[in-house]
């Protein structure tokens, strides 16, 4: 009577580590499939691939309008942003050429005017565009991106999905899909070492 109990909780338990195992690899294929449909694109569209030094040459920002003036043919100001316009100016060292450093390859997309486009969210804006500009003109030199094929004459200060940033996201999900093989193999050699037991 025990004997059969032992049993029975032996294959229960077996079952819930299945179940815990084949759910691990479930998640972990389903994080693959997000990480492929969400970040793997914004990785690969981005152009920006070598990094090189870039030589800061100028550092301005434009005041700021909160409402646009339209132009006397009736069409907006291009130049008048709700935030003040922080444009930095550099020397691409690769190609001697002097460009617009931008923040990152979404700055580019929002406004192509300013180096900086702060978050919504933000509070301070001001002030925090004052102490990036600060930064940039107590530095000569600061580290960029620009794109060896030359389709983007622009260059950027850091990558939003770096290699390294893409490697580190696909660690979860990869540890996740080990740890639910590791489970599933474990009680399977369990259940061959039990079954050889009993036919011995």
């Amino acid at each position: 009577m025990l004997g059969k109990k032992l049993v029975t909780a032996q294959k229960r338990g077996e079952t819930r580590a299945l179940c815990l195992g084949l759910g691990m690899v479930v998640c972990s294929m389903m994080m693959y499939f997000f990480i492929g449909i969400t970040i793997v694109p914004f990785y690969t569209k981005s152009v920006w691939t070598t990094e090189t030094v870039c030589k800061v040459l100028k550092v301005s920002i434009k005041d700021q309008s909160q409402h646009p003036c339209p132009n006397s043919d009736g069409s907006e100001d291009e130049d008048v942003f709700p935030y003040p316009c922080l444009q930095v100016r550099v020397n691409l060292t690769a190609s001697g050429q002097e460009v617009m450093l931008y923040a990152t390859e979404d700055t580019l997309e929002l406004n192509p005017k300013c180096s900086y486009v702060p978050d919504k969210s933000e509070k301070e804006v001001k002030a925090k565009i004052e102490k990036i500009a600060s930064n940039f003109k107590n530095h000569q030199t600061v580290p960029c991106y620009y794109n060896p094929g030359g389709t983007q004459t622009n260059v950027i200060h850091s990558r939003l999905y770096p290699p390294k940033g893409l490697l580190f996201v696909f660690l979860w999900p990869t540890l996740m899909f080990t740890g639910g093989c590791l489970i599933i193999f474990l009680v399977k050699i369990s259940q061959y070492v039990s079954v050889l037991s009993a036919w011995q």
